[in-house]
């Protein structure tokens, strides 16, 4: 199959905000316990972080985790993770039927990230609490005033504050199964209550309201537009999540959703604008894709798992090499996206449904969907390009058109790279792809990773590694062929500097 690919250097779409590689950890199953905090391994730091973890992580270069949930928040009194560990409580976690021992806390979270090289994403509780509670916990957090929660961490041994700038209003309100579900109207008035306090004790942070938790929610779309109504002078991102699974085993059309998560974002993009147009606004709210991820295998283990367990092994989804094809290709969506698109997070980052693996008193290893993750954050930073691409397409259970080729092209001019992208999704056929890079004539192709396998069911294992990216030879400028079923990165250097 012959195909082809244009891209100007002047036609851009938006500089990249480097927080869409961002990640995950909720107090869900082994993510945190045995995942990244495990003081008896032989890697385990002092503060009981395991060592080998951090390495894997710091390779991936994240600049932003969310935490501490998800699901978990809903039901979380931020304050039983502070102080003396010996005095903590140990609670029910309702959102996952397990027991809670609160050894990890934001105290403890805090310095981990600061060990793994991110940020924190600070999700606060509107489900069983509310403004009082949010208020309190960022005067933790930020403030250095001489008053009772600044005074409280500084009593827990933390003199600095930990100044985390970005925050979370809830996860998931419109959901049933959430804890204290709200209705949009609900969910608005309490997320302006809490924005505004959250506000005034920090001016400087940034916040993010919950959207629909998939666009397959019967309320998506009024949701937005109703919480917008209420929030929009108060927060500066929307939240889309989106999972996607291939129970049927349709490799085809399993690969085809990455246009339905283009869609989803492009459509929640236009209801905030809708809604900055019906206000006469002049700020754009942008949006924060901050669950995402491939997931279907291990969903609802929860209902069938012994209860009350502390750190459960659930949702450890063993990825395959298909699913670290559709990851590579949603991650182009972000970058192709990235006008609207400022925070992504791939949920979740150890253990529960991770590209990090870590066996208790054994080996951390990565996953398939670990390196399509790497390449993306190490190297796909700068300006993602508009695209142009000639190639046939097929046809998805919906009746769309999906190309065979999908990709994204980013320039980063500071080192002098452009990093072309691409996915074939063709399950039987190579593609011969002809590249035509308009402005770009002092560059050269330097590197031509690859990702692929015969077998798209095969995974990894703390045994070894089936699925790893291998270089390919570079023997033209202008054509390179992709197997079928693979996943790619080209990098363009320039050679001239002169120019």
């Amino acid at each position: 199959m012959k195909a082809k690919l244009t891209a100007n250097k002047n036609n851009v779409i938006d500089k990249i905000d480097e927080r869409i590689y961002g990640s995950f950890i909720e107090h869900l199953g082994r993510a945190v316990y045995e995942g990244i905090y495990e003081p008896t391994h032989e890697s385990a730091d002092d503060c009981g972080f395991r060592g080998d973890v951090l390495d894997l992580i710091n390779e991936l270069n994240v600049p932003i985790v969310r935490y501490p949930g998800g699901n978990f928040v809903s039901g979380y009194n931020w304050e039983d993770g502070t102080g003396p560990k010996s005095e903590r409580p140990s609670k029910l976690d309702l959102a996952w039927l397990s027991v809670e021992t609160n050894e990890v806390g934001i105290d403890e979270f805090q310095e981990w990230a600061k060990r793994a090289g991110t940020d924190v994403m600070m999700a606060v509780n509107l489900g069983t609490r509310g403004p009082d509670e949010a208020r309190s916990l960022i005067e933790y957090c930020n403030s250095t005033t001489d008053t009772y929660y600044a005074n409280l961490r500084r009593k827990n041994g933390f003199e600095e504050p930990f100044g985390i700038k970005l925050w979370c209003l809830g996860n998931e309100m419109d959901g049933d199964w959430q804890i204290c579900h709200k209705t949009a109207e609900e969910y608005g008035r309490v997320a302006t209550e809490t924005a505004k306090v959250l506000k005034w004790v920090d001016p400087s942070i940034e916040l993010v309201a919950c959207g629909s938790s998939d666009a397959g929610m019967p309320t998506f779309g009024s949701w937005e537009r109703t919480v917008l109504d209420h929030t929009y002078d108060y927060v500066d991102y929307l939240s889309l999540h989106c999972y996607f699974g291939n129970r049927e085993g349709d490799t085809a059309n399993f690969l085809a959703r990455i246009e339905q998560m283009d869609k989803f974002i492009k459509t929640t993009a236009d209801i905030c604008d809708e809604v900055k147009e019906k206000k006469n606004s002049q700020k754009t709210v942008n949006l924060s894709f901050d669950e995402w991820n491939v997931w279907y295998r291990t969903k609802d283990e929860e209902k069938t798992a012994e209860r009350w367990q502390v750190a459960p092994h659930l949702l450890e989804e063993k990825y395959n090499f298909e699913d670290a094809l559709l990851v590579g290709g949603m991650l182009m969506s972000l970058q192709n996206n990235c006008d609207r698109v400022k925070i992504a997070c791939l949920a979740q980052l150890v253990n529960v449904i991770a590209p990090i693996m870590a066996d208790k008193d054994g080996k951390a290893w990565r996953q398939t969907i670990f390196y399509p993750y790497l390449y993306a954050s190490r190297l796909g930073v700068g300006e993602a390009l508009k695209t142009n691409i000639t190639v046939d397409s097929y046809k998805s259970k919906e009746g769309w058109d999906i190309p065979y080729l999908y990709s994204s092209v980013i320039k980063n001019e500071k080192p002098g790279e452009v990093i072309v992208s691409l996915l074939n999704r063709s399950l039987d056929t190579d593609i011969e792809l002809d590249i035509d890079l308009d402005g770009f004539d002092s560059y050269s192709l330097s590197r031509h990773v690859e990702l692929y396998s015969d077998d798209l069911n095969l995974g990894n294992s703390a045994n070894g590694e089936a699925i790893s990216p291998s270089e390919r030879e570079v023997t033209s400028e202008k054509t390179v062929n992709l197997k079928k079923h693979s996943w790619n990165m080209l990098v363009y250097k320039k050679t001239d500097f002169s120019l």
